[in-house]
């Protein structure tokens, strides 16, 4: 039997990511403003490469994440915004199953998926409200990058523009500049071939 609804996509991850010097001066911006900052979190995310498809060339993601004692599986569409990191994403929690982060990624490594890498980082995640968005905004701690700023909004298709000029003028507003487009795993896999 056909479905006449539509089919759902997902929601946009309208992101900007910044390398920093350190994030001591970007805290206090954001104090100012009244934002507050959650505690640290250990995050590792294990990166899959799919069996016949290169992520790499189609500019995809497929992931398990473990924040602390939460998994979430991931998978991120190609970008589609030259000025933002924009892409489809479909992020799954996996809490209340009783697999562990190893039993996870042994069953994707049996359907074929192999490890691309694993990306390892100290994050602190708060929230500013900008323009009627509640705009994320995480500092981010890199094992073998440094330091990162990131701001974060999911959108409807339909609220990509106001929502990608939302996140640009917040951006300017901290006097962040220079956005990195590549992933944390493409800057680490840059690194480790030079």
């Amino acid at each position: 039997m056909e479905s006449s609804s539509p089919v759902n996509f997902g929601t946009l991850e309208v992101e900007m990511k910044f390398a920093v010097p350190n994030h001591t001066d970007l805290e206090e911006r954001l104090a100012r403003l009244g934002v507050r900052l959650g505690e640290r979190i250990l995050e590792e995310d294990y990166y899959f490469r799919h069996p016949s498809r290169d992520f790499s060339a189609t500019d995809e993601a497929f992931r398990i994440r473990r924040a602390g004692t939460a998994l979430f599986l991931t998978y991120k569409g190609p970008k589609i915004d030259p000025a933002t990191k924009t892409r489809r994403e479909i992020e799954i929690s996996l809490s209340g199953c009783e697999a562990s982060w190893e039993e996870w990624q042994n069953l994707f490594s049996a359907l074929g998926f192999g490890s691309a890498g694993v990306v390892r980082k100290q994050r602190r995640r708060g929230v500013i409200p900008y323009q009627g968005l509640e705009i994320q905004i995480t500092l981010d701690s890199v094992d073998g990058l440094g330091d990162f700023a990131e701001l974060e909004v999911c959108c409807t298709p339909e609220n990509f523009g106001k929502t990608r000029e939302a996140v640009i003028s917040l951006a300017e507003e901290l006097g962040l500049n220079a956005g990195e487009r590549r992933s944390y795993l493409e800057l680490l896999m840059e690194k480790a071939s030079t």
